[in-house]
Order: C-alpha cells, then structure tokens, then sequence
C-alpha cells in the first residue's frame, strides 16, 4: 500500500493533519500482512498476560473494583493505540496513578472520579490539540525519578496491611505518617497464612524472572495462589469475598450523574490526572522510542490519551496512561505495531466474557504482593544514587521532589520541583557568565578574515561518509535535551563514528548526561564509536558521574585527534 503525499504548510513543515494522523495508519500504509497481525497477536497475548493481574491490583489499590481496572485496560488499550502517535505505546491503568485516585474517591466518590476521568480527557486533548505536549518534556529529569519513586513507597504502603492481612482499628488513613502508627499498632495482629500467600507471590515472581525470564510471573504467580486458596478452602480474603467477583459481561457507556458544584469541586482532581497522563504516556513513549529507534508524535499521543480518558470514564472505568511495563514487554514480544496493542485489550476482554468467575478465587494478599513487586521496579535505583553523587543541586531537586511526594502531595511536588530546578539553572547561567566573561554567552557575527574566525575549521570529516562531527554550542540543559537528543539519535543512525565537540559548552545538568547515556548506548549496539571533544573540567565530571566514560564513550582533547583516533 503506497503513502500519499505529506500536506504541508507555507513553511514547509508537516500539517496538522499529519501530525495527528495515528500510527495506526501509518502501518497499514506500509503494508499490513499475516506475517504482521501474527507478530502482533503473539505480542497482544503476552502482554494482555502482564495486563490481567496488574490491571486488578491498580484498580483495588485504588480504592475502586477490581472490574473497573479491566474496563479500563481494554477502552485504554483499544482507544490509545488506534489513535495514539506511538507505534508500541499500551495503554491502560498505572501504578502512578494510585495515589490521585484513591484520595478522589475518598473525597468525592465513584462519580466524582468518574467526572474527574473525563474531564482530564478533555483537558489531555486540548493540550495535544494546542501542540502544547512538547512542553512536557521541559520537566528535569530528577523531578521525574524523585516523584516516581515517591509514587512507589506510597504504593508499597498502601499494601503492608493485605500483605500482612492486618485488621486495623478504623478505616486505613492515605498520608504516611498516618497511617504508619495504625500499622504498628496492628502489628500484633499478622496473620501468617496472608504472609505465606503474599510471600509466596514475591518470591515467586522474582524467581520466575531471574530463572525463566521468559515466563509470564505475575499471571503464574496469580494462578497458583487462586488454585491453592480454592483448593484447600483459605481462610483469607478474596476478590469474590470483597467485591463479590467480577461481572460477566461488559458494560453499556453511561453519563454518571454530574452538578456544576461536582464538576468544579473536581476539577483539580481532573487536571492533576491529566498533568501525571501526560508525564506518565510521553515518557513511556521515549522509552519505546529508545528501544526501537522509532519516534512518537507528542501531542498525537496526548490527543490519543485525552479519548482514551474519556472513553474510560463513560464505561465506568479510571485513568488510562502509557504503561512503560507493559509497553516494553510489547516491544521484546516482537509487536510490530498498533494492532498488537488493540489485540491486548480483545483479550483481555474475552477474559471477561469467559472466564471472569474464575477471578473470584484470586486472594487479595496475592494481588498486594504483585504490587509490591511493581512498587519495586518503579524506583529506578541506579538513576536515584547517580542523582545524589551528580551535584549538590540535583541532589536537593530530587530529594525535595521525594520527599513531598511522599509527605504532602503529588502535584505540589512537581511544582515545587520544576521551580527548584529552574533557580538551579539560573544559578548555574549565573556562575557560568561570571566565571567566562571574556567569552559572550552569545557569540556575534564575525567576517572569515578576521583573527579567531577560522579557531573551528572544517577539518575533512565533513567529506567523510563514515563520521559526522556536531558541535554543541551554549547550555547544554533540560530545555535544550530532547531536541539536541534527537538530533544526534538521527546522526548515529548513519555513521561509522560520531564526534560530539562539547567546547562551546559551559555546562550541562542531569537530564542532558540521561540523553547522552541513552545515544551512547544505542550507537554501542549499532556499533557507532562516539567521541567527545573540548570537554571542560565541570562538564567532565557530570558526565563520568552517569557512567559516560570508556569504554561507551571516549574523549579527546580537540576535533582532529579525535578524527585520527577514528582513521587510525
């Protein structure tokens, strides 16, 4: 099947048409036979297999039914990947997302989630229809591990009672500090046939992945406790003892019951819903992006996301989002597209048509435990140590972040982080200007002949097919990463080696050391040799701070002996 002809505008530059045209059509433009729906099928299979227990465990850590996480997961997965603007995004419930959740319910009930859902819909499509989704990627770098590891203790606490099968003394408090001391005081109280469930579920989780990577742990895991809790008739709590099972059959769309006093009373929920949507679905998408080569259309994915939001909430179901999880298990499954995504949500729903009584011997101490085994993996651990020993300032913008994640509020923490790495920035511009004053932060036009023009000459590899040379100029930050990454991921693609000259560089912050981690690593596995020249002192040190040193990387002093280095 041939593509048309790219629409345009005066400037030259993709029409809006084509920039929210989903990857769905994208793919069957390029051709879509047996050969391709069999790869995806076997991807929607798998990954409908990681889905069916975590989309559970989310919905009951959430305060709502355990069904209301599969409606989710099967609106989520059909509607973000028949519009999305990622070629392997998977939608459906997160993890992230407990926490905003569970204390909407607790303030305003099912329905104002509900209300809440479907407007972050709306404001998640205005966002990508305004082209605003680009701004996300603004957010630093330590922001995004400082609040994602706070989302994962908050995770963890929330499941120490079903871990342990606790029976507290009043209704289980949300903020930390709360609700640790009703915890300790039920302590007494463990009861070990809940411990030998849940247990059994991590360790066997854990050791299904590092034995048999390639096995489905969590849906083994969920099977075996169910079976053993049926069998020998455990005393402990189950989805059919609490919920009274899952239904079924799939609901009809419904419009819940709405005023203007509910809507406004929600209307924060909604936006901090979209706010973590947005975050959440962009960044899983650069992860699919990393793992594939491919590229995303931001504000595609947003529109995408926004649908999906609605189309959730009108069947009953809670916030759908990009799953980095289950993204990156499509991607290793093989999938070759959109239609494995869509694949996943039909299975899941066939288990709902089919097989939903089965769910009613599910023990919720198992389903605890495979959300502390994702609480877990939501830390990225390496990430969280590399940020305390990079700099002082990132050090403070993540544990700040962490910590009022933790304490006070997820989207206070953001906020606050955000600002706190802007002042870091400006502190940083400030010393900089002031340590290399002889040197303009932008430097003015100067004729060839003049002394000093010709102290970057073109030195040969510009003729040379198999090395590229970018210079980098001015702050290398932030702001400037994900266009500056792209960049060079399009550059490594096509050369032997690349050499990034850092010179003009007068320093560079966490997020841009990540970018180039990310563009080392795939040019390693493409076996293009990266170099880098001119680096100063303080921008050395950031970068063998996130591991950027040899042998992924090499450095020399200038250009040309960075070319001989190469030749040689």
């Amino acid at each position: 099947m041939k593509t048309g002809t790219p629409k345009t505008d005066i400037g030259g530059n993709p029409g809006y048409v084509d920039l929210f045209t989903p990857k769905l059509v994208t793919v069957l433009r390029e051709g879509y036979g047996l050969a391709q729906l069999r790869a995806d099928a076997v991807a929607g299979l798998t990954v409908a297999i990681v889905a069916l227990p975590l989309s559970m465990a989310i919905a009951i850590a959430s305060g709502v039914s355990p069904a209301q996480g599969l409606y989710t997961a099967v609106i989520g997965g059909i509607l973000v990947s028949l519009l999305g603007g990622s070629r392997f995004q998977v939608g459906g419930p997160a993890g992230a997302f407990i926490v905003l959740v569970a204390g909407t319910v607790q303030a305003h009930g099912i329905d104002g989630l509900i209300i809440a859902t479907v407007l972050s819909g709306f404001i998640l499509m205005a966002i990508g229809g305004l082209k605003l989704g680009t701004y996300i990627k603004f957010i630093p770098y330590p922001v995004t591990v400082g609040f994602t590891a706070g989302i994962a203790v908050i995770i963890f606490s929330s499941q120490i009672k079903d871990l342990l099968g606790l029976t507290l003394s009043g209704p289980e408090p949300g903020p930390l500090l709360e609700k640790l001391p009703m915890i300790w005081a039920a302590l007494p109280g463990i009861d070990p046939i809940t411990v030998m469930l849940s247990g059994g579920t991590i360790v066997m989780i854990v050791g299904l992945k590092r034995l048999r990577p390639h096995w489905p742990g969590m849906l083994i895991a969920v099977a075996g406790t169910a079976a053993m809790t049926a069998v020998f008739s455990l005393p402990v709590a189950t989805i059919g003892s609490v919920f009274g099972g899952i239904p079924s059959e799939f609901p009809l769309p419904a419009i819940p019951e709405f005023s203007i006093d509910k809507v406004q009373a929600v209307v924060p929920n909604a936006i901090a819903f979209a706010l973590l949507g947005a975050i959440e679905s962009l960044l899983s998408a650069v992860v699919a992006d990393g793992m594939t080569g491919r590229h995303h259309r931001s504000n595609c994915e947003l529109v995408a996301q926004g649908a999906a939001n609605i189309g959730s909430g009108l069947f009953g179901g809670i916030c759908v989002t990009g799953t980095i999880a289950r993204t990156a298990t499509n991607i290793r499954a093989g999938a070759h597209g959109p239609v494995a995504g869509i694949l996943h949500a039909l299975f899941l729903l066939m288990f709902i048509l089919i097989a939903a009584p089965l769910a009613s011997f599910i023990p919720l101490a198992c389903l605890a435990g495979v959300l502390a085994v994702v609480a877990w993996n939501m830390i990225e651990k390496h990430a969280f140590a590399t940020l305390l020993r990079a700099s002082r300032g990132d050090a403070a913008v993540l544990m700040v972040t962490f910590l009022l994640t933790v304490l006070r509020d997820l989207m206070e923490a953001i906020v606050v982080g955000f600002a706190l790495g802007s002042v870091l920035f400006i502190q940083r511009m400030s010393k900089t200007t002031a340590i290399a004053s002889h040197a303009p932060f932008v430097a003015e036009d100067r004729a060839d002949r003049e002394v000093g023009a010709q102290a970057m000459p073109d030195i040969g590899p510009v003729t040379d097919p198999d090395i590229m040379v970018y210079r980098i100029s001015g702050v290398f930050f932030f702001g400037a990463a994900a266009s500056i990454g792209s960049v060079l991921d399009r550059i490594a693609d096509t050369h032997r080696a690349l050499i990034i000259d850092f010179a003009a560089v007068p320093f560079l912050d966490s997020t841009a050391a990540n970018t180039l981690v990310g563009l080392a690593k795939k040019a390693e596995g493409r076996g293009v040799q990266v170099i880098l020249t001119g680096t100063s002192h303080d921008v050395r040190r950031e970068l063998f701070a996130h591991a950027i040193k040899p042998p992924l990387v090499h450095y020399e002093q200038t250009i040309e002996k960075a070319v001989e280095r190469v030749r040689a």
